[in-house]
């Protein structure tokens, strides 16, 4: 069993911080998707080894190297995965909220890190032993299978932003960004900064500020002090790329056959 706290580190001072084990299970493994796809035979072996804990805003999860020495399922609050660049520049690369995990794949054997995971909005997230996971992973075929869709679906995803990154402009970007955060984190308001806003987009934190702006005057969004209320869904929809409904919902997952979130 893991300790009853998880020593994580604060991207800001780059200390170690204490995160207490929460006692709050208010919707149980089911408020991650993740979990809730994983076979019952196999929840019921994870069950008393996963432990519920509150991540603070910028508590770095992963560095690239790390080794995988713990799988975290989020519940609440949103995930960023960064590549850092020679020069320490962040770029972010994905995000992963309650539909997914984080450390997944060493499910299937020892693994490191290859990016930077930090905790872009606090929230709650399921935390497990990597070597407890693995094993209980290890003795089903239908858990495997859940680790490889999804993993697939990551890669696919990966592909889906590249090309959104190489041919929409940030205007329809940005509002394929907010709404995939909201849908990730579930909440329709995101405390999201410029900074992390900019990392996401691949621009300058004064190219965000106008956008912002620009949706803020159209009434599709309220953005202040780094937070930001979407306020009509249907609009922001509307504004963003039409890679905002491929990677929605079930159609990634249907597009290239996975059966993760059908289960």
């Amino acid at each position: 069993m893991i300790p009853q706290s998880v020593q994580l580190r604060s991207s800001g001072e780059g200390k170690s911080l204490s995160h207490p084990v929460g006692q709050e299970r208010a919707h149980g493994h089911a408020g991650n998707r993740l979990l809730a796809a994983l076979p019952s035979d196999v929840m019921a072996g994870l069950n008393d080894d996963l432990h519920l804990v509150s991540l603070a805003s910028g508590t770095v999860l992963f560095e690239p190297g790390d080794a995988i020495e713990q799988v975290y399922f989020p519940q609440s609050g949103l995930i960023s995965l960064m590549v850092i660049t020679r020069d320490g520049d962040a770029i972010a690369t994905g995000t992963i909220g309650r539909e997914g995990a984080v450390g997944l794949h060493r499910g299937l054997g020892k693994r490191r890190s290859f990016s930077r995971a930090t905790a872009q909005v606090a929230g709650h997230v399921w935390v497990i032993a990597a070597s407890k996971f693995e094993l209980a992973i290890g003795a089903s075929t239908a858990a495997r299978d859940v680790i490889c869709d999804y993993t697939e679906l990551l890669w696919a995803e990966s592909q889906q932003l590249a090309a959104c990154n190489a041919v929409h402009d940030a205007a329809s970007r940005l509002c394929r960004s907010l709404l995939q955060s909201a849908d990730r984190a579930g909440s329709d308001q995101l405390p999201l900064t410029q900074e992390a806003l900019a990392n996401a987009l691949g621009v300058r934190r004064t190219s965000v500020t106008l956008l912002a702006q620009g949706l803020q005057k159209k009434g599709v969004i309220r953005y202040a002090r780094g937070m930001i209320h979407i306020l009509d869904r249907s609009r922001l929809e509307a504004c963003a790329c039409e890679c905002y409904q491929v990677m929605k919902g079930e159609g990634l997952s249907d597009a290239i056959g996975a059966r993760t979130s059908r289960r």
